[in-house]
């Protein structure tokens, strides 16, 4: 075993989603420039769902929230719930649409993970997509979080980081999730409206998507966008901040009911629903200027150093230790502020940094990240999402269902508890039983884990009574359970 063999099981195996036959060896002649090919200014690979926008879908939530009204009323008017089939009844029908839509959605990237020849492109990517958390926890964003990764992150993800940040930030997805869409300035023409008389949502009113009532300031998006996407907790900011930020940010909503057709579900810009006046957010002024102003702070927040820190330091846990080397953060902060948040430079820095390389595996893989890595040491990939969700619910990681806007855990305490040990397991026996067929489970754990395969695993593996026995065996041995 040389320095080389060793080097290219690490890019494939720490910065990529895991190895498929033949990707070690294909790394092997420069493991780093095998990675820094992957970084495209055009952005991450798009996975092959079935095309609709966020516009789209959010357009047909609408729609079924109408038909969930009208149903609700029809059986008050009845006075008693009436007995419909449930094939017939038109929520349950959309109801069971959203979720076909989600899974789709989620199927489509995670054979897109396991096929790939990309695969550190693709685990930067689902990096960024974690960073700004849009979940399906909500049934409101549940069929828009697949079009917002493809919309909002994967075309910005080797861009300038200011970009992907507007670009998150902005898209309806973003502001379903956050509230933002209702979002109204306490002091704007439209609140004043609403105050004046009972009738709401007509002339002057913001149109808020699928009829909701307006309910004043919401801080949550702007909350988010300093504590978990930019600055961080300890970037320097007061409640004061949020609040002044959340003001600036009115009038950022969703094409609603009243408004042509083309813009419903649309980001929009509300200018009556929008706080006028000056803003100051961390000491600096912005003065009024309607949409522009959100912008603005938005692009200084990107700016900071306290961002390019606090970011920085996310993607060396992510990629490289749960407690990452501060030389390491170091490097890439450097370069995010020499190259003014260059995501392809900061990438590119972390594929030369030796501290990356490390050959102590110290990341433990999240359930997603352990499945891909299976279905790719076995050349294969999921064939439905009906398979895959089960195992992803029972390990705690359910399709896009991060628990709060922080997204998912890095640390290994949050997925190596005994029982999800023992679920993993249980899947890597049922899942080898079918991967293996007639192939040496010898040769799989060599081409999944080269150089970083030990001695007493590949002993294990050889000795095991049956081929799926061995390559469950592979599966479970700690070299594959970590990166």
């Amino acid at each position: 075993m040389t320095d080389q063999d060793l080097e290219a099981a690490i890019a494939v195996t720490r910065f990529g989603l895991g190895a498929r036959p033949g990707e070690i060896a294909a790394a092997r002649s420069d493991p780093r420039g095998f990675l820094k090919a992957q970084i495209r200014r055009e952005g991450a690979d798009q996975p092959q769902g079935d095309g609709q926008t966020a516009q789209q879908r959010i357009a047909a939530f609408r729609d079924y929230q109408f038909a969930k009204r009208e149903t609700r009323q029809a059986k008050a008017g009845d006075g008693a719930p009436a007995a419909t089939p449930d094939a017939n009844d038109p929520v349950k029908m959309a109801q069971k649409l959203i979720r076909e839509e989600t899974g789709g959605d989620f199927f489509a990237r995670a054979r897109l993970g396991a096929l790939t020849e990309a695969g550190f492109r693709e685990r930067w990517t689902l990096f960024w997509a974690n960073h700004f958390t849009v979940s399906a926890t909500k049934l409101a964003t549940a069929t828009v979080v697949g079009p917002f990764e493809q919309e909002a992150i994967r075309p910005h993800v080797f861009g300038r980081f200011a970009d992907l940040l507007g670009a998150a930030e902005t898209h309806p997805a973003m502001l379903l999730y956050l509230d933002q869409a209702t979002s109204i300035g306490p002091d704007s023409p439209a609140a004043a409206y609403f105050r004046r008389g009972p009738q709401r949502g007509v002339g002057i009113g913001p149109n808020l998507p699928a009829g909701a009532a307006p309910k004043g300031l919401n801080e949550n998006l702007a909350r988010e966008i300093l504590e978990l996407h930019t600055v961080g907790v300890n970037g320097g900011y007061s409640q004061a901040d949020v609040t002044e930020f959340a003001r600036a940010m009115t009038g950022l909503s969703i094409g609603g009911l009243r408004e042509d057709p083309a813009f419903a579900g649309a980001p929009v810009f509300r200018q009556a629903a929008h706080e006028p006046g000056a803003r100051t957010v961390m000491g600096v002024r912005y003065p009024s200027g309607g949409k522009d102003q959100a912008g603005a702070i938005l692009a200084d927040l990107a700016a900071r150093p306290q961002t390019a820190r606090f970011v920085c330091g996310k993607i060396a846990r992510h990629f490289v230790a749960d407690d990452p080397p501060p030389a390491l953060v170091d490097r890439l902060q450097a370069s995010w502020m020499a190259s003014g948040g260059d995501l392809a430079q900061v990438a590119e820095t972390l594929i030369m940094a030796p501290e990356a390389w490390d050959p102590t595996p110290a990341k433990f893989k999240t359930p997603y990240e352990f499945l891909i890595s299976g279905y790719r040491a076995a050349g294969g990939a999921p064939s439905d999402i009906v398979v895959l969700a089960p195992i992803l619910n029972a390990l705690g990681q359910k399709p896009f269902s991060a628990p709060s806007p922080k997204g998912w855990p890095e640390e290994a305490e949050a997925w190596a508890a005994p029982d999800a040990i023992v679920k993993r397991m249980t899947w890597a026996q049922r899942f080898t039983a079918k991967a293996t067929h007639d192939r040496d489970p010898k040769d799989l754990a060599a081409q999944a884990l080269g150089a970083r395969l030990r001695p007493a695993t590949a002993l294990a593996v050889a000795r095991a009574e049956s081929r799926p026995e061995g390559f469950a065996l592979l599966l479970m041995s700690p070299e594959f359970q970590r990166r």
